[in-house]
């Protein structure tokens, strides 16, 4: 909690910098409110938990233009931008740019990032169909890989500026490889250091992830769709409706290495308990596969169009809190996430707008279509028994996915309306999902 309360004192501070130009106005509830004009710049140290990655520590630089302030809380272009790491062995540097004011009539999002993750979570696809053992020492579930990605979305008004086309390019480079195990073992007791195969090398050696695919490939797509929003305000909204339906085509005169075809569809509903003050919000997502084909490293990806770079897959903060990261694969996959949202305090601190909240939610995801588990391999590798029953021993299709859920609470501390700190804490119901995970992050999930 330190930490998170120097975080705060330092994101204030940040904020401050270039925002000398303010004014008070009072509103019809009588409440006052310090409207933000020019640009406000919020440099800030990272200092961060997730659960499935670590400590993070590194630099954020958030930047707000609010112009003359005739549009505040909302700002006319943004910045994000991030160097950071985690304790882990996860890298990663974003940058994003957002803006409805350069083009005319025309919101331009761009993105680009790198993720180098030393050991990224792999638990297997079809989620349930791929069984968990806790005690088998964690390198077993984890792969090497680096992801570079950039995008160029695009939205313009249909009608009355609540139904929106959207429109973009986006370009994804994923390398994997099996984790180094000199650096997983590197300081570690003899007890405690990992050998042999990770589940990883195995889906090779069974033949579920194809010998052409092992080491990843471009993805070069074009993606476009409809948006229908009635928010109050992006960064926290407390009424309103938002839903997209998008179609992203990678065929393989663009460049994909491995030519696919997805579709995302999501609803996101924000309901007015108490006006300004609680508010119950929820999300229902689902991303399928147009034909029987996708790619093993595509799967991890949750996309978006807009101002959102896209994410790692279903489980962990973005997608499905307490889930284990990644562990909700396939070829169509669907989440939920409810929420209520209470902000029992709003205040002005060192020139500041500051709310505090409070969260209770639960979460969940499930694989509706599977991606092919069936054995194939031709290796002769194994513990000493056969390769077909060792596969036997952690993969089970008899049975169809089941909802994996998990439910938490958490704190939020906004500031601006813009920048939110959030902290929350998720269990899941089920020990094949994992024991728990805490995140200290930024935002709202939606």
């Amino acid at each position: 909690m330190k930490k998170g309360l120097l975080l705060f004192a330092g994101v204030l501070f940040g904020l401050n910098v270039l925002s000398q130009n303010d004014t008070i106005i009072v509103e019809k509830n009588d409440k006052q409110d310090i409207v933000k004009k020019g640009i406000s710049l919020g440099p800030l140290p990272v200092v961060a938990f997730d659960q499935d990655k670590g400590f993070q520590y590194g630099a954020i630089l958030n930047i707000f233009d609010f112009g003359d302030g005739s549009h505040y809380p909302h700002p006319r272009q943004q910045w994000y931008i991030e160097a950071s790491r985690y304790t882990k062995g996860t890298q990663q540097y974003f940058l994003t740019y957002d803006t409805k004011h350069l083009i005319p009539g025309i919101r331009m999002s761009l993105a680009g990032t790198v993720v180098y993750d030393q050991a990224m979570d792999f638990y297997g696809f079809n989620g349930y169909q791929s069984i968990f053992y806790p005690e088998i020492l964690t390198p077993f579930y984890r792969v090497e890989r680096l992801s570079m990605t950039a995008k160029a979305d695009f939205a313009g008004n249909i009608w009355e500026n609540k139904l929106f086309w959207q429109a973009g390019y986006y370009f994804a480079k994923h390398r994997y490889s099996p984790v180094d195990l000199k650096k997983i073992n590197d300081g570690k007791d003899e007890d405690k250091q990992f050998r042999g195969e990770t589940l990883f090398e195995k889906y090779i050696n069974w033949g579920i992830i194809p010998e052409d695919e092992k080491d990843g490939g471009f993805v070069s797509a074009l993606r476009t769709g409809l948006m229908y929003d009635t928010r109050d305000f992006e960064a926290a909204p407390s009424r309103g409706i938002w839903t997209e339906a998008n179609l992203s085509l990678a065929p393989g005169f663009l460049g994909t290495t491995h030519p696919h075809y997805r579709y995302m569809l999501t609803f996101r509903h924000y309901v007015p308990v108490v006006k300004e003050q609680l508010t119950f919000a929820y999300r229902l997502n689902y991303q399928g596969t147009l034909g029987n084909y996708l790619p093993f490293y595509v799967m991890p990806v949750f996309s978006t169009i807009g101002r959102e770079y896209d994410r790692d897959g279903i489980g962990g903060y973005r997608t499905v809190r307490g889930i284990m990261r990644n562990r909700i694969q396939g070829l169509d996959v669907g989440f939920f996430n409810a929420e209520l949202r209470w902000k029992f305090l709003r205040t002005h601190l060192w020139k500041q707008n500051v709310f505090l909240g409070l969260n209770a939610f639960m979460d969940g995801g499930i694989v509706t279509r599977d991606y092919d588990l069936t054995y194939r391999g031709v290796h002769e590798i194994g513990i000493g028994i056969p390769p077909q029953e060792e596969y036997k021993i952690f993969i089970d299709t008899s049975k169809s996915d089941r909802l994996h859920t998990a439910a938490g609470a958490g704190f939020r501390i906004g500031i601006n309306q813009n920048f939110i700190i959030a902290i929350d804490y998720a269990k899941p119901f089920n020990k094949q999902d994992g024991s728990g995970s805490l995140y200290i992050n930024t935002g709202y999930l939606f």
